[in-house]
């Protein structure tokens, strides 16, 4: 997949680290000059001077609050100052800010969490949807989650998520006859420092009786998951890389999910408790 995205110019939000660092570094990798925004211009300058510097691309670090209509159109006035054009954006900034479940969340933090994970995805499209259509097409990529599948829990935050599947179907639909497509990510639990840190926070043991000893919260969500770990941001950089190249050519208005098989269907423990699934399999004797 190395220089698959050779001459082509992408904007990359929440880039400054986690998934949207591993998602720069790889479409530096695959060869494309890169527009690397977040809030911070410190953060997101070093990786766009370290992903230049190792892969021989352009690259620039920029400010931009994606919640801000003014810095999101300054942003872009920018790119296409300096690159003439957008082939790819991917709409990555986000996360959960005071969420909690319905009952208990208040009206503020609802109003954040949305604008944050959602209403900040349809202000970055309405800036680069015009110059991509100028341009003759290009792809769009908006990260959602599994919470925007399935009731994991955080409301707001999953709410919004879910919200994000159908803003970019009708990106897709609206803008397909010019060149456009847009897709959704949608990954699970990516081992990032954050995600660490917030498994810190919830605690990190509790009683287990199947278990018989104290076990980490991190031990009980690995448990969730069929692979038996958390992604990687590696793993999700390459499905984004997948949708945004010309590899997803007649990909267009779907999700992609990216979580080990945690959506699958029941959780690792039934499946351990119904279907005895940690024994060996055997091939059934020949009659």
């Amino acid at each position: 997949m190395t220089g698959v995205l050779t001459d082509e110019t992408a904007i990359i939000t929440g880039a400054s680290r986690g998934i949207g660092r591993a998602i720069s570094e790889r479409f530096g990798e695959a060869g494309a000059d890169l527009v690397l925004c977040s809030r911070s211009e410190d953060e997101v300058s070093e990786v766009a001077e370290a992903v230049a510097d190792e892969h021989g691309v352009e690259a620039v670090g920029l400010a931009c609050d994606v919640t801000e209509p003014v810095e999101i159109e300054a942003m872009v006035d920018a790119t296409l100052e300096r690159f003439d054009g957008i082939d790819v954006l991917v709409s990555n900034a986000g996360g959960s800010i005071d969420d909690d479940n319905l009952h208990r969340i208040d009206e503020e933090a609802w109003d954040r969490t949305v604008e944050l994970n959602l209403k900040s995805l349809f202000l970055v499209a309405r800036e680069v949807l015009p110059p991509m259509v100028e341009g003759g097409g290009g792809s769009i990529v908006h990260m959602s989650s599994v919470n925007g599948l399935d009731g994991i829990g955080q409301a707001a935050y999953s709410s919004a998520r879910s919200g994000v599947l159908g803003l970019s179907r009708l990106v897709a639909t609206q803008y397909g006859r010019h060149g456009i497509r847009s897709n959704v990510l949608c990954p699970g639990t990516i081992e990032t420092d954050r995600r660490n840190r917030n498994m810190e926070e919830i605690g990190e043991t509790r009683a287990d009786a199947e278990h018989g000893e104290e076990w980490s919260q991190r031990d009980q969500w690995i448990d969730q998951y069929p692979a038996g770990r958390f992604g990687r941001p590696r793993e999700v950089a390459d499905a984004t890389l997948f949708l945004a190249s010309d590899m997803a050519s007649f990909v267009n208005g779907t999700n992609l999910v990216v979580d080990g098989g945690l959506t699958a269907g029941l959780d690792w423990s039934f499946q351990r408790q119904i279907f005895e699934s940690e024994e060996t399999p055997t091939r059934p004797s020949k009659r």
